[in-house]
């Protein structure tokens, strides 16, 4: 009896050791708390600076002050010349450890708000504990989630990962052509790739993104006094608006989709001229490669069908970022973060959104990649940007340990 009693309450402590909670990391934890108020003072020195895409000064500057905390925590760091003008240097840090897992980080520091705006909103922190300003979330905060992990590594001495590279993207908000190229080339090199843009409301992690691309309608019409001969101009402006006409209700302009919105519009040159010119952007977003080429090809069509005589019209369009697809990999790294997460009793939601980024071009190159690492935040490229300061601990404890568990046990490409 009592050898069976023994093996009976055995089996009982195995069956519930399968089920109890994943043990949180306490030295991890610590080093969380401890650095929280250095986190949030760096995130209000970086966000008080202006750096909108092709502020090359504004942007320079808030590279050095990341550039020079990861130079203190020991990483091999340089910067990487623009791949295309007008445009900021990239930076590049390295950390060598003596593990495995060889991981990319990347991350930016261009946002869409231009020089002035600081003054006019700078960083602050509202009654509900949400920090505001510009980038804030998008992706300033995002930036200091990856330096306070890496810090958090540094102090405690961890070195199981054979490397940590981190890309500072300096144009990622007009598609990374500062460094597309150099997005593919890292990408390569290593075993997987995670992204700091910031966490979906109320705590989602990015699993999927829509690919972005821009199509521009072009008119070219013929210009007319408007007060004394405007029959003889040919205008532009009105054939402009027949072509968005046309295109009526072809394609969803929200949703989880693909999507095409008018953005841009602009014509002529001055209020007493037929314009002889005028042009439209719209932007598209789409789940898969080809759902981009539909919509040229429907634009195009109209584009061969004018209203306004002697007028001619053209399409141009361009990709700035392919879309990131849920696949195996991307769930594989996704269940990690939801063990990590349980560590502190919590639950992290999986899903997506039409907000492009380079983790669709390191995945591209056949690289496993996980997006929306950042802090948790919302109302991005507006005026009342937000991250809610509750979210950055936990998230600082899962990028870590994510670096952790990833440096040990890479994912196989």
């Amino acid at each position: 009896m009592k050898t069976a009693w023994m093996a009976g309450a055995a089996l009982a402590a195995m069956v519930a050791g399968a089920h109890a909670a994943p043990q949180r990391d306490e030295k991890v934890y610590a080093a969380v708390t401890a650095n929280k108020a250095g986190a949030v003072d760096l995130l209000k020195q970086i966000v008080n600076v202006d750096s909108g895409t092709g502020d090359v000064a504004g942007g320079a500057k808030v590279a050095g002050i990341l550039s020079a905390r990861l130079k203190a925590l020991g990483a091999e760091v340089r910067n990487e010349k623009s791949e295309a003008p007008d445009l900021p240097d990239n930076v590049v840090a390295v950390f060598h450890g003596t593990g495995k897992g060889k991981i990319l980080v990347i991350a930016h520091f261009d946002t869409v708000f231009g020089p002035g705006t600081v003054k006019g909103r700078p960083f602050s922190i509202d009654a509900n504990n949400r920090a505001h300003g510009p980038g804030v979330g998008d992706e300033k905060a995002g930036d200091v989630v990856a330096l306070t992990a890496l810090k958090i590594l540094h102090d405690l001495n961890f070195k199981d990962y054979a490397s940590i590279t981190v890309l500072l993207d300096a144009s990622e908000e007009r598609g990374s052509p500062s460094c597309a190229n150099l997005i593919k080339k890292l990408a390569a090199e290593n075993d997987v790739e995670f992204n700091m843009e910031p966490g979906d409301a109320p705590d989602v992690l990015t699993v999927w993104r829509k690919g972005a691309g821009d199509i521009v309608i072009h008119v070219e019409g013929r210009a007319a006094h408007a007060g004394m001969v405007p029959q003889n101009g040919r205008n532009a402006a009105m054939e402009l608006t027949h072509q968005i006409n046309a295109l009526g209700n072809a394609f969803p302009t929200s949703g989880d989709g693909v999507t095409a919105n008018l953005t841009l519009m602009k014509a002529g040159s001055r209020a007493n001229i037929i314009p002889d010119s005028a042009e439209a952007t719209l932007d598209v977003r789409f789940r898969k490669p080809d759902e981009l080429q539909q919509v040229i090809a429907r634009v195009k069509a109209n584009a061969a069908k004018t209203a306004v005589p002697d007028t001619k019209v053209t399409v141009t369009a361009s990709g700035s970022f392919p879309p990131l697809v849920e696949n195996a990999q991307t769930h594989a790294l996704a269940l990690r973060t939801d063990a990590i997460y349980a560590e502190l009793g919590k639950k992290i939601g999986h899903g997506g959104n039409g907000g492009a980024s380079e983790s669709a071009v390191a995945q591209s190159v056949g690289t496993p990649a996980l997006d929306g690492l950042g802090a948790v935040g919302g109302d991005f490229h507006t005026d009342h940007e937000w991250i809610d300061l509750n979210t950055l601990e936990p998230r600082v404890y899962l990028f870590t340990r994510l670096l952790m568990e990833t440096g040990a046990r890479p994912p196989g490409k």
